[in-house]
This record gives C-alpha cells, structure tokens and sequence, in this order.
C-alpha cells in the first residue's frame, strides 16, 4: 500500500491559530510586522528554506519578476545543501503529522509556499 500523501497546510501567519494545524512552519526569511512572537504559535523557522533576499527583491521589486521564472531560480536554491537539509527535516516532520506552512504574504497561491507544499507533497 502506497504511503499517504503529507498533510501540508499552507496560511497566513496573521490568521488565528487553529488546532488543526498541527507544527507550524514560518517560511518567511523576516519575522512578520505587527506580530508579537507569543502570539504567531511557531514551532520552527527553517530559514534555509526561505527566498534569498534577492530573489525576493527581484519577485516584488519594479516590474515585478514572472512567477514561473520566480519558481525555478526559488528551487535552484531549494538544492543548496542547507536548503536540501532543511527540506529533509520538514519532509520527516509531515510524515509524522499535519503541518502548516506560515507565511505573511498576501496571496499565498503565487509565492515560495506553493513550490515547497509541493516539494513535501509531491
């Protein structure tokens, strides 16, 4: 029988937390404005895994960088050493239970935390 596909969650880190959320994962380089720590309930922060500051600087900046483009330079660093250990430890963590990624970028659906649901689930 085929192992069951991980249960990766992904929400903004300004949404209350929910008890189905299971480890929550900030997956933001920064720490989110306006959020006090006692209140974000994160259990990790793997850093490594998060877009360079300039990756994130090209995405965002003027002229916005293309998200399909965006996606392959974000998974070239997802290969780097720290970022694949990183990644590994996120891997063993949702084999065991539900984890929610965090992130405080407005949409979700077109940043960082679709390709790494997908690196987990895949």
């Amino acid at each position: 029988m085929p192992a069951a596909t991980p249960d990766v969650r992904v929400r903004r880190v300004y949404d209350p937390p929910s008890p189905d959320d299971g480890t929550r994962v900030l997956v933001d380089r920064l720490w989110p404005r306006g959020l006090a720590k006692a209140d974000a309930h994160i259990d990790a922060w793997p850093k490594a895994l998060t877009p360079s500051t300039e990756l994130r600087h090209w995405y965002h900046g003027p002229g916005q960088g293309d998200h399909e483009e965006f996606r392959r330079r974000y998974e070239a660093e997802l290969a780097a050493p720290e970022a694949a250990a990183s990644l590994d430890r996120l891997r063993t963590l949702a084999a065991t239970g539900t984890i929610t990624l965090l992130t405080a970028t407005r949409d979700p659906e077109t940043s960082h935390t679709t390709v790494l649901k997908e690196r987990l689930t895949g």
